[in-house]
C-alpha cells in the first residue's frame, strides 16, 4: 500500500519560511521524523519511507507552485497511486493562522496550487490538508503577504501547527480521511 505526500512551495532560499511555502516546511519535518532525506528527481525532492507496513512517498515539486499538479500527476502514475491515497498539504489564506482543515474534495479557492493539480488530474476530487495562514494584509498585498516570512508572533504557533499537521497526515495514512477529519477538524 502506498501513499504520496506533497507539500507545495516554491524552490529557492528566497522562498524558505515564507508563508507560501508551509507545503514543503509541513513536508520536511514530515521526512526528518522518519530517518529519511530527499533527493531531487523528475519534477521534485523526493523522499521515500516504510511505516507500518505502507510505503509513504513525500514530494516536494520542483516545478514552482504554479505548475504542481504536473509534478504531482506524474508522481501518482509511476508509482500508481490512487487518488485517496495522496495528499496536498497547502497554505490558505481563508483560515485562520494556524487552522488546519483536511478535505477529501473542494475548489481551488483562489489557489494557484491547486487549480494547477485540479487541471493535471482532471478532478477536484483528492485529499488536502490546508494550513490557515491568516489574510492579514493591506488590499491588493496578497502576494507580497504569502511570500512574506513569517512574524515573531506567528512564528511559535506555526512551529507548533507543522507537528500536528504531521499527526493528521499519518493518521490519515493509518487511520483514513474520515476519522482523521473528525478527530483534527474541530
Amino acid at each position: 500500500m502506498k501513499f504520496l505526500i506533497t507539500g507545495l512551495g516554491n524552490i529557492g532560499a528566497e522562498y524558505d519560511g515564507t508563508r507560501h511555502n508551509i507545503g514543503f516546511d509541513v513536508a520536511d519535518v514530515l521526512v526528518m521524523k522518519n530517518d529519511t532525506i530527499f533527493k531531487q528527481d523528475r519534477l521534485a525532492a523526493v523522499a521515500q519511507y516504510k511505516w507500518k507496513g505502507k510505503t509513504i512517498i513525500v514530494i516536494k515539486p520542483s516545478t514552482y507552485m504554479n505548475l504542481s499538479g504536473k509534478a504531482i500527476k506524474y508522481w501518482i502514475d509511476k508509482e500508481n497511486i490512487p487518488l485517496e491515497q495522496s495528499l496536498v498539504v497547502l497554505d490558505d489564506l481563508a483560515l485562520p493562522l494556524g487552522t488546519l482543515r483536511m478535505k477529501g474534495s473542494g475548489s481551488d479557492g483562489g489557489h494557484n496550487g491547486l487549480k494547477s493539480v485540479q487541471e493535471c488530474l482532471q478532478t477536484t476530487k483528492y485529499p488536502r490538508l490546508r494550513f490557515g495562514v491568516s489574510n492579514n494584509f493591506p488590499k491588493g498585498k496578497q502576494v507580497e503577504y504569502v511570500l512574506g516570512k513569517w512574524t515573531d508572533d506567528e512564528f511559535p504557533i506555526v512551529k507548533e501547527r507543522i507537528l500536528t499537521s504531521v499527526e493528521m497526515i499519518e493518521s490519515f495514512i493509518f487511520r483514513g480521511i474520515q476519522q482523521t477529519m473528525n478527530q483534527y477538524n474541530k
